[in-house]
């Protein structure tokens, strides 16, 4: 009996049995990409890091396209200089764009913070961390630093902020200007 419905699957003709070899190979390699999906997938979680990660880019294409479209030279958000003065919505996104805070502000910013100044010199002008960030409540540009080491024989750690109140824009990139300390 078995012989018979072999025979029969044998005489068919050559098209058809290429077309069910395709379908049964077709139907292993699904059911093999199910499986490694069920035990390796994590499909959701890749999807969800790559949207993030595009999103990411499209905010740092946007900030670029902002930082060259600003002027070269000093960026003040105050009357009174003869410099770029930045509207409110403008304040905001040349915050947002800036990652930099040069050596002169915050040399600036030490003067005014006298403990800071000390760490910041017996401790080879290392800076542990520095931050630019836009506070939502107080609508302004928080910057600042963080400065740690041993200050006659006692490890200490000072954060010294400050409000942002100028800015130097390259053309490339813009960077902290001037911090008022609180």
């Amino acid at each position: 009996m078995e012989k018979k419905y072999l025979d029969k699957l044998r005489n068919l003709p050559h098209a058809l049995n290429q077309f069910v070899g395709l379908i049964s190979v077709t139907v292993v390699v699904i059911l093999f990409f199910v499986t490694l999906n069920i035990f390796f997938g994590q499909g959701d979680e890749l999807v969800k890091k790559m949207k993030i990660e595009e999103e990411r880019i499209a905010k740092e294409r946007k900030l670029s396209e902002l930082t060259s479209s600003l002027p070269s030279g000093i960026l003040v958000t105050f009357d009174g200089t003869n410099h770029f003065k930045l509207t409110d919505e403008l304040y905001e996104a040349v915050c947002n764009a800036t990652k930099l805070i040069p050596q002169r502000a915050i040399m600036g910013a030490n003067f005014l913070n006298f403990k800071a100044h000390e760490i910041y010199t017996k401790n080879g002008n290392l800076i542990d961390e520095t931050f630019v960030k836009w506070d939502k409540d107080k609508n302004k540009c928080i910057t600042g630093y963080t400065v740690s080491g041993n200050n006659i024989g006692i490890d200490e750690t000072i954060t010294v902020t400050g409000e942002a109140l100028s800015f130097l824009s390259t053309g490339i990139d813009t960077r902290v200007y001037f911090i008022k300390n609180f």
